[in-house]
């Protein structure tokens, strides 16, 4: 299912109202399915305290330490 489909079902004008809500049920279920399960790794790693690998941040060392001001 893609809009493409979607554009072609509405346009055709044999589909029913029903019908063309139902695929438009499927779209928008099918895209939260892909989303959750592209978020599911890092919510599962922040909630049991898991470095998530994709948002690890290595910070540069200081090497000279600041002046004082006089």
């Amino acid at each position: 299912m893609d809009s493409a489909e979607l554009i072609d079902v509405i346009a055709g004008g044999e589909s029913s109202s029903s019908e063309i809500s139902d695929y438009i049920k499927g779209l928008l279920h099918t895209k939260a399915s892909e989303k959750v399960a592209s978020l599911k790794p890092s919510v599962a790693a922040g909630l049991f305290g898991a470095e998530d690998e994709e948002e690890t941040i290595e910070e540069p060392e200081v090497t000279q330490e600041p002046e004082e001001e006089e």
